[in-house]
C-alpha cells in the first residue's frame, strides 16, 4: 500500500531470491538508485481514492470501524456496494507485499542486516496505526497491516519464493472460506504481491499490454456471477460474507489489471497525472483524509449512515480534490510526502535527502 521505493534514477539489478545477511558489508554503502515503477503509483492512488469512498460513513460514524453493507437503499448505495465496498483494501494489501520485498531489495545493497530494516519500518507503522486507531478512527488498517508485516511478511523472507507463492493462494482460499473475507485475507495478498516481485513480474508490468489485458477479461467474466451471487444474499445469510470476499478480490483484479491495459492507452499520462501523485503521498493522504472526513461530518451534522451517497460522493471528492492539489504541489519541490519521508528516516536510521535539487 504505502511505498518506499527510491528516487527517480537508473533500475539496479534484482537478486532471484532472498538475500542472505552475509558479513562484512557496510551500512554506510549508499543504495542503488532505481526507477519508480509509474504503474504502481498509479494503482495506489487510484485505490486512495475507492478505499475512502467506502470509508467516508465509517469514519464520520465515530468509534464504528464496520462499513456499510451493500445491497441495501437506493440503486446508488447498491452500485456503491458492488462496485467499492471490500474492493479496494485488497489493492492495497497486495501492494503492500510488493513494496515489501521491493524495500527488502534496496536494504539488501545497502546494508548487512536488510531485515533489522524492515522490523524497524513495521514497528513503526505499528506506532503509528495504534495512534490513529485510538485517537481517530477504530476502523485502521495500518495495525492490521503491521502486525501481519510481523507474523507473516518478514518470517517469509527466509522461505524460498515458490513456497512463499504457494502459501498466498491457500492463505486466501482459508481466509474466504473460515472468515468469509475482509483482513482475514491480508496475510495472502501480502505474500502474492511479494511473490510477484520475487519472481520478477512487478519489473515487467508494463513491458506489454496483452497480458494485463486478457486477465482484465477473465476476472471480469468471473466476476459477473460472483455479483450475481452476491447481489442474492443478504447480510444476515450465513454465505453473505464469501460472496462479497470473492466478488472483491474478482473486482479488484478487474480494476488492477484494467488499469495496467489503459497505461499502454494514449490515457496514460491522464492517469499518470490524476492518480500518480495521490499514491505517492499514500501514508499522509489515507492519515489526512480521517482529519478531513471527521472535520466534515461535524459542519453537515445529521447521522452519517444515513447520509445518501451523493453526500458521500461529494464528500470524498472534495477531500481527494484538496489532496491531489497538495500532492501535485508538494511533489514538484520534494522527493517523498511529509509522513512518507519521517518513516523513510526511522526505516533507515538516517535523515534522507528531502528537497529535489
Amino acid at each position: 500500500m504505502f511505498s518506499d521505493h527510491p528516487s527517480p534514477g537508473r533500475a539496479a539489478p534484482r537478486p532471484a531470491s532472498p538475500p542472505s545477511e552475509a558479513p562484512g558489508r557496510e551500512d554506510s554503502v549508499p543504495p542503488p538508485v532505481r526507477e519508480r515503477i509509474t504503474a504502481l503509483d498509479v494503482i495506489r492512488g487510484f485505490a486512495l481514492c475507492g478505499i475512502l469512498v467506502a470509508n467516508v460513513q465509517p469514519i464520520a460514524h465515530v468509534g464504528d470501524a464496520a462499513v456499510v453493507g451493500p445491497g441495501g437503499g437506493g440503486p446508488g448505495e447498491q452500485v456503491v456496494g458492488l462496485l467499492v465496498e471490500q474492493r479496494f483494501f485488497p489493492i492495497f494489501s497486495l501492494l503492500f507485499g510488493v513494496g515489501f520485498s521491493l524495500l527488502l531489495e534496496s536494504a539488501a545493497a545497502r546494508t548487512a542486516r536488510p531485515r533489522v530494516v524492515l522490523l524497524r519500518r513495521l514497528l513503526v507503522l505499528l506506532a503509528v496505526g495504534l495512534v490513529h486507531m485510538f485517537a481517530l478512527w477504530r476502523g485502521d488498517v495500518l495495525t492490521v497491516y503491521a502486525l501481519v508485516g510481523l507474523v507473516v511478511l518478514l518470517p517469509s523472507t527466509w522461505l524460498p519464493r515458490w513456497a512463499a507463492a504457494g502459501l498466498a493462494p491457500v492463505l486466501l482460499a482459508a481466509g474466504l472460506l473460515a472468515f468469509g473475507g475482509g483482513f482475514a485475507l491480508v496475510p495472502g495478498l501480502f505474500l502474492l504481491g511479494s511473490a510477484l516481485v520475487r519472481y520478477g513480474v512487478a519489473d515487467r508490468i508494463e513491458r506489454s499490454p496483452r497480458v494485463p489485458a486478457a486477465l482484465a477479461l477473465a476476472f471480469a467474466a468471473a466476476a459477473a456471477p460472483a455479483l450475481w451471487w452476491q447481489t442474492g444474499t443478504r447480510v444476515t445469510d450465513p454465505e453473505f460474507g464469501l460472496s462479497m470476499g470473492v466478488a472483491g478480490l474478482l473486482i479488484a483484479g478487474v480494476y488492477v489489471c484494467g488499469l495496467l491495459a489503459l497505461l499502454h492507452t494514449p490515457v496514460r499520462p491522464l492517469l499518470r497525472a490524476v492518480f500518480a501523485p495521490l499514491g505517492r503521498m499514500a501514508l499522509t493522504n489515507y492519515l489526512t483524509a480521517t482529519m478531513l472526513v471527521l472535520a466534515v461530518a461535524r459542519v453537515i451534522g445529521g447521522v452519517p449512515q444515513n447520509w445518501p451517497v451523493t453526500t458521500v460522493l461529494a464528500i470524498a471528492g472534495a477531500i481527494l480534490a484538496v489532496q491531489w492539489a497538495v500532492s501535485a504541489a508538494w511533489l514538484r519541490r520534494y522527493r517523498y510526502g511529509p509522513l512518507e519521508w519521517l518513516w523513510r528516516w526511522a526505516t533507515w536510521g538516517r535523515r534522507p535527502p528531502l528537497r529535489i535539487r
